[in-house]
């Protein structure tokens, strides 16, 4: 008894652009957004007023070596 089989290696699919560039715009507006909030949300930048959004993000700001006093 004989049988052949035949190798058909699975192809990747590409993803289109339409459809990965909402996706990219918006994780690269969050990560620019978390990244004001952590390293220059405090003093004359500030957006918002009080020391709250500062002392949520003290030890992370310590953390990624952002200076804050």
């Amino acid at each position: 008894m004989t049988s052949t089989a035949i190798f058909n290696p699975a192809r990747p699919s590409a993803i289109p652009l339409g459809e990965l560039l909402p996706s990219a715009i918006l994780v690269t507006l969050l990560a620019i957004l978390a990244i004001y909030f952590v390293g220059a949300e405090e003093g004359a930048t500030a957006l918002i007023q009080g020391t709250n959004v500062h002392e949520f993000v003290h030890d992370g700001r310590h953390l990624l070596g952002f200076p804050c006093h």
